[in-house]
């Protein structure tokens, strides 16, 4: 088909008329997607992409505005048609353009039935279907009115492009400019009716953000609606089998050893791939695991996390700017660091006292002392000494709370690079598990893991994902270790000793992944929001909340400390 087009301009960057419905809606919500590039599908997304799949396909062609012809005008139909304009600042791709002679009527398709409202049609559709005919105009086209064909209901509403509509919409369209070009994420709508089915919830955290600044609606943690997803519907695939081969048939990632099939998974189930040792992924699966924004997460044999393997980088530079920005202001490095190591200290705190036998006066009392002092630090020096006495206090009475076991299993003191014995193994090598799914969480979310605050920038290291761990070290793989000592899922035969290093069989690998994934589902209260979500869920969304503190949304990050 032919298409009328506009070059677009270079100095000034076109409003395409979907981010204007989604302005209309909210402006949040507008600027999530068409600035920071957020967006995710949900089921009415899903919906909606099924029932435009006949009008997303080019088809027909429009009469060219300037003919003089004195021959009848022709009835014709144009599917998809892309049109923009520089003076009027704007974009569109339109589902379907019905035109007698020079006179124009843009169709747009909307799931859904007719609302019961005057007009019969929102104001989010009607400046979306204006701004068209606007486009229309500006090219040469009669446009005086436009149609809303509601699948659901099989109707047209016809919607006329009077002055008022017109004026509203330039209005509009204006405010969307000026909002993206100033920058600044706008305040989120409280206590609205729009946001439980908004696909980009568990990313605005509207009721999380307005209760933590202190919201007129929402202002105590019962106040604050559920609307993030208890669990994710995707888990991590692990492939530990060496010599095995990851490949890719339809929709589904098989995983092949000597030319047979030993396990398949739908790629609609995979939130990512960890890859142990020396096992393959081929070209085609990686391709496709990119173009689905599935990382593949690298460790060596022992477990040690090497790197990942991620699509395009997520498109929130706005954050990453952030980010930078905030690692390079030391005193605001610091305050996000002092909340990640009185979290840390303080679930610690509640893990001793939780599982030990005899709960240790003096070693809580010392832990709480020096989570309070964590305010007084001056400096990220101060708070690494604060932070490895606590270590040092924790782990003196760290094997007080494994239950009577092998002798191999008896725990004195926290060591690593290499371990030397199977509890350490365990701990070190679920600090690894945990490492990758903060760095697939933090990559999710738009930030770098390479830069921090608290750990510093270090060739290789993911100082950002080691922030970020550091509150949940005892309560997720701390956690994890005792449940698979205490509960025998463990035995000496799981456990290789090669000198001094101890390191997990494989079937001593599967075994922890499952207790770790196990943690991972398992759901709590949240502290601070008083709903249930899972420990997955929990470290996407401390992710998201550390990026509306750097973004300036909230003033202090607000670590994650169990109750």
């Amino acid at each position: 088909m032919s298409t009328v087009t506009t070059p677009p301009s270079e100095f000034q960057e076109l409003v395409p008329a979907r981010m204007l419905n989604e302005y209309a809606y909210c402006p949040r919500l507008c600027y999530m997607e068409w600035v920071q590039g957020e967006f995710v599908h949900s089921a009415d997304t899903l919906d909606g992409r099924l029932q435009h799949r006949r009008v997303d396909r080019d088809s027909g062609s429009l009469p060219d505005p300037d003919s003089t012809s004195d021959d009848e005008p022709e009835t014709l139909h144009a599917r998809s048609v892309l049109l923009s304009d520089d003076d009027l600042g704007a974009i569109a791709r339109i589902d379907l353009v019905e035109a007698d002679g020079h006179t124009v009527t843009p169709v747009d398709y909307k799931r859904g039935t007719v609302p019961n409202i005057p007009g019969n049609v929102y104001e989010p559709e009607r400046v979306q279907l204006c701004l068209q005919g606007l486009l229309l105009r500006a090219h040469g086209y009669r446009c005086d009115e436009g149609v809303i064909y509601f699948v659901g209901s099989k109707r047209r509403v016809t919607v006329a492009f009077d002055d008022e509509l017109v004026t509203r919409t330039r209005s509009l369209l204006h405010e969307t400019r000026v909002m993206a070009d100033r920058g600044g994420i706008p305040a989120p709508l409280e206590d609205s009716p729009k946001c439980p089915r908004c696909s980009l919830v568990g990313i605005c955290l509207p009721d999380e953000v307005t209760f933590l600044r202190g919201g007129r609606h929402i202002v105590k943690p019962d106040d604050v609606r559920r609307m993030v997803t208890v669990r994710d519907d995707a888990l991590p695939m692990y492939v530990i089998t060496q010599g095995a081969v990851v490949g890719k048939s339809g929709d589904t990632l098989t995983v092949r050893q000597k030319g047979e099939t030993i396990a398949t998974a739908r790629l609609l189930d995979v939130s990512s791939l960890s890859i142990f040792g020396n096992a393959q992924v081929t070209a085609q699966a990686t391709r496709e695991l990119l173009d689905r924004g599935i990382p593949i997460c690298h460790f060596t044999y022992g477990g040690w996390l090497k790197g990942t393997t991620v699509g395009m980088t997520h498109k929130n530079v706005e954050l990453r700017m952030a980010q930078f920005r905030a690692a390079a202001d030391r005193t605001l490095s610091l305050a996000i660091a002092q909340e990640m190591v009185t979290a840390k200290i303080r679930n610690c705190r509640v893990l001793l006292r939780r599982n030990h036998p005899d709960a240790p006066a003096a070693a809580l009392n010392e832990l709480d002392r020096l989570a309070q002092s964590v305010e007084a630090a001056d400096s990220l020096q101060t708070l690494l000494g604060i932070e490895g006495a606590a270590a040092r206090v924790y782990f003196a009475h760290f094997g007080d709370l494994l239950r009577s076991g092998p002798a191999a299993f008896d725990f004195r003191t926290r060591n690593r690079r290499p371990p030397k014995d199977p509890v350490n193994a365990v701990l070190s090598f679920l600090y690894s598990m945990l490492m990758r799914q903060i760095m697939v969480s933090s990559m999710s979310v738009g930030f770098d893991p390479h830069l921090g605050f608290y750990h510093q920038p270090k060739y290789g290291r993911p100082a950002l994902a080691l922030d970020l761990a550091e509150e949940f070290r005892p309560i997720v793989a701390d956690s994890v270790a005792l449940g698979v000592f205490n509960n025998g899922e463990l035995k000496e035969r799981d456990f290789l000793q090669r000198n001094e290093a101890v390191s997990l069989t494989t079937e001593g690998r599967r075994t922890v992944i499952r207790a770790f994934e196990r943690r991972m589902d398992s759901t709590i209260t949240h502290p601070l929001f008083g709903y249930s979500i899972s420990y997955k869920r929990v470290l996407e969304m401390q992710a998201r909340l550390l990026g509306r503190h750097l973004l300036g949304e909230l003033k202090t990050y607000p670590a994650f400390r169990t109750r």
